[in-house]
């Protein structure tokens, strides 16, 4: 059994889209990557009173949260893509060699969190966008 934790895990960007050099996005807590796909109805009397179901179109997310640091080329890279509507590659992957999804996105939530005792954070939500590049699990 090959166990991975969260820790391990690897965030990556490139400024511009999935074409650029890769830079690891460290200022990173907890990441989900959400990945759905629509629903077509596909019923018909043949399938003797069970509701038949294929998947359509794909879609993904990446939630994550950072530390609201100025002076980080990753923090900054993911504000400039917010307030420019850039596009932004990202690799959410399991480990730094490891597997995960590649694409183009689009930065849609860029929220300041201003918690008492913390530390200003930023929650951050990434959604696949229009590119010449498909999105690909590498």
């Amino acid at each position: 059994m090959a166990i991975k934790l969260g820790m391990d895990a690897v965030l990556n960007y490139s400024v511009g889209g999935v074409g650029g050099p890769w830079l690891e996005l460290s200022n990173v807590k907890d990441v989900t990557l959400s990945l759905e796909t629509g629903e077509a109805d596909i019923t018909t009397r043949a399938n003797s009173g069970w509701r038949a179901i294929v998947g359509t179109l794909k879609e993904a997310s990446v939630e994550f949260e950072m530390v609201w640091d100025t002076a980080d080329a990753g923090f900054t890279a993911i504000k400039d893509a917010f307030f420019n509507n850039a596009v932004l590659g990202l690799q959410v992957l399991d480990g730094a060699a490891g597997s995960g999804l590649e694409a183009d996105f689009s930065i849609t939530n860029f929220s300041r969190n201003e918690q008492l005792e913390e530390a200003l954070t930023v929650s951050v939500t990434a959604k696949v966008t229009y590119a010449g590049t498909a999105p690909v699990w590498i």
